[in-house]
């Protein structure tokens, strides 16, 4: 434990500068194409137009990325092109998503007839996921912004300005997605996700309609950090690498230094997680994202064996039995705001031991006058910050000066 307390003074000093600072479009590197350049190879990859005379020998993308942490994508680059593949779109997939990214102004590859085409670097774009508008913030790409999928969702308050100023329109999800408003603003990209379900799914539609989509699948990922690496993804289609890589590598490194802290704590309190939906608990598996999160806090998390990457639906019985004297509770729920909101939710909750004490800590501390909770927006982009928000809650002799950001205890 002494160790760790020496370590404090250091956290804070990474605490201090983690929250990122959006890269302006101009500093990401030379924007080294454009109509009429050269065809001598780039120092760095085309941000700002097509290729003037192509080069076949030509290394177009010499900043690249490749998957650290995230399971679910690859990519591979062949001069003027990247293949872009996802491995896992949504939970029980079998089939896999395929982008070929070209260098405007590049001829397209052949071989590749069941892949999707897209042109780079994008110049505009929907984004009918909220966990995208983190990365085109840090990224220096909110210019290129057209439209979102619900105004009520969105937290980042760059994007609520120009919500504000009508710079960008609403789209919807899911079945109900607008595609006259999307073939109207004519995006060059559209990214979303899926669950792989017909009646939730929005890009069977656009797809439909001719528009130009691509998925993003970072919540099917089993690490934190896993998650956010996703916006390397979102890079690809801008050709942002390097500042991608720059961003993510900062965020990792400040991750594991709070996760170094926290390893070497001499107990850890046993931690439940979730609320019961009509006599349905589902809990994290403990392959899960969140189950990594709590043992990186130095958390005991009570469901930390079992093998699933996915919730685990149980019965309230089985939960009490194992968990009622759980040292700390996150429910995890946008709904309850204080103490009081627990008992009318059922009163059966009083007799968990977390509850007798105070010890339920909800992740719900952002949450705009629509109800959107920022936890699933910025909070995904910085898992950090989250990190430190769950160490303050177990080990508060670790950072004792931190505030936390989004989780808050209920009284």
């Amino acid at each position: 434990m002494k160790t760790s307390v020496l370590l404090v003074g250091l956290v804070f000093a990474v605490l201090a500068g983690c929250v990122v600072t959006p890269i302006p479009a101009g500093d990401v590197g030379a924007a080294a194409g454009g109509e009429g350049a050269s065809s001598a190879a780039p120092e760095s990859n085309l941000y700002g137009g097509c290729i003037g005379a192509f080069n076949p020998d030509a290394d177009y993308f010499p900043e690249k990325v490749a998957p650290a942490y995230a399971e679910g994508w690859s990519v591979s680059y062949h001069g003027h092109y990247k293949v872009l593949t996802l491995h896992n779109p949504w939970r029980g997939a079998e089939e896999t998503f395929e982008y070929v990214l070209v260098q405007c102004g590049a001829p397209v590859p052949e071989g590749y007839d069941d892949a999707a085409v897209i042109e780079v670097p994008i110049g505009s774009v929907a984004a009918l996921t909220s966990t995208v508008l983190p990365h085109l913030q840090e990224l220096g790409l909110l210019d290129r912004l057209v439209a979102v999928d619900r105004f009520d969702y969105i937290n980042t308050a760059d994007v609520r300005e120009l919500i504000d100023a009508g710079a960008v329109r609403e789209a919807g999800t899911g079945t109900g997605v607008n595609t006259e408003v999307l073939i109207d603003l004519d995006p060059q990209l559209i990214i979303t996700f899926a669950y792989g379900n017909l009646d939730y799914d929005t890009h069977p539609k656009l797809i439909e309609a001719g528009l130009p989509v691509a998925l993003t699948a970072g919540y099917m990922e089993t690490s934190p950090l896993g998650r956010t690496e996703w916006m390397k993804v979102t890079g690809l289609f801008f050709n942002r690498e390097a500042a991608a890589e720059r961003v993510f590598s900062g965020i990792a490194t400040r991750y594991n230094e709070m996760a170094a802290l926290a390893a070497g704590v001499e107990s850890r309190p046993t931690v439940l997680v979730g609320i019961a939906r009509r006599e349905s608990w589902r809990v994290p598996g403990g392959n899960s994202y969140f189950a990594q999160y709590i043992a990186d806090a130095g958390g005991n998390y009570l469901w930390q064996e079992d093998e699933s990457t996915g919730s685990v639906p149980l019965a309230m019985e089985v939960v009490f039995e194992v968990a009622s004297g759980a040292d700390v509770w996150l429910p995890n729920t946008g709904a309850w705001s204080s103490a009081d909101d627990i008992l009318a939710a059922d009163e059966r909750y009083a007799d968990l031991a977390a509850v007798e004490r105070g010890s339920v800590f909800n992740n719900n501390a952002k949450v705009n006058e629509w109800g959107g909770n920022d936890y699933w927006e910025t909070g995904v982009a910085n898992p950090d910050l989250v990190l430190a928000d769950l160490i303050r809650i177990f080990h508060p002799e670790l950072l004792p000066e931190h505030e936390p950001t989004w989780f808050h205890q209920l009284q």
